[in-house]
């Protein structure tokens, strides 16, 4: 079951709108492709603000899946990346589309859903086996649908519960993760969601976080920018300046800090220079 996809058409034109004239002055303002999660988190509000001021550089901000995120930057339509897919940023590294990849910060995955909880999620430690919960249950389950981050974290995880969920019960979004938490909410489905997201959100949902700490479950970030050999038009300068911000004292700071004020936590956990091996071990 697909719903229709509005959230991809008005992103789409959203970044048509963007970039009709963005190269015309291409020293001075630079294009960023990034996954929706650091939008609707509101994390970009803070980075990006902080970036311009520092700089002096204009970003031009276009918020879709890491699979539409990279296909950008694979065409030469955006000059930088922060994306949470790493299989599939390894891939696009090894075909030589980008010219350096950092990590930034993680966070984690959860799996929410309805607090009557159906499925009888909370009786589950592993995500593999909750998936396999869900699925036997025949529970209503929400799906972004578009390539995203989180969305290839959702196929690996059915492909580890070894099942394909029943269409009848599986629903497609076709959206970003505000707008497929929402769906979820009204309909009392299971989804799975980045914490910072659900977290910037919960007092609009009717939904519980029903599984986390599962080690599958790291969220891990990257900034990456655009290979100009392959693409000279990109503003490689500009890409780097953002990468270098992110990865800095000053940006790792507003990463660590953000959320701590309104949630009493911080939504990310700031990586740069880390050994990714290590990431979320106590």
């Amino acid at each position: 079951m697909r719903l229709p996809r509005h959230g991809l058409f008005f992103a789409s034109l959203l970044f048509a709108l963007l970039t009709s004239g963005c190269r015309s002055s291409p020293s001075s303002s630079l294009i960023l492709a990034t996954t929706t999660s650091t939008q609707d988190s509101g994390l970009l509000d803070v980075l990006v603000p902080a970036f311009e001021q520092a700089s002096g550089y204009r970003v031009q901000t276009v918020a879709v899946g890491t699979g539409q995120a990279l296909k950008m930057g694979q065409n030469g339509d955006a000059d930088v990346l922060l994306v949470h897919a790493p299989t599939a940023e390894e891939a696009f590294m090894d075909a030589g589309y980008g010219a350096d990849r950092r990590l930034v910060m993680y966070n984690d995955f959860v799996l929410v859903g309805p607090a009557t909880d159906p499925a009888a999620v909370r009786s589950q430690t592993d995500a593999c086996a909750a998936f396999k919960s869900i699925a036997s249950a025949r529970a209503l389950f929400v799906s972004r649908g578009d390539d995203s981050g989180t969305h290839k974290k959702e196929r690996a995880l059915w492909k580890c519960a070894g099942l394909t969920p029943a269409a009848e019960a599986y629903i497609e979004s076709g959206q970003g993760m505000a707008a497929t938490l929402l769906i979820a909410s009204e309909k009392g489905a299971y989804t799975l969601t980045d914490r910072a997201t659900y977290l910037a959100n919960r007092q609009n949902l009717h939904l519980v976080i029903l599984l986390e700490g599962d080690p599958h479950l790291l969220n891990i970030y990257h900034v990456i920018t655009v290979n100009p050999q392959r693409w000279p038009q990109v503003n490689a300068e500009g890409a780097r300046a953002f990468a270098d911000f992110l990865t800095s004292q000053e940006g790792q700071s507003l990463i660590g800090e953000f959320g701590i004020e309104r949630f009493g936590q911080p939504l990310f956990t700031p990586a740069a220079g880390m050994d990714e091996n290590d990431l979320g071990q106590p």
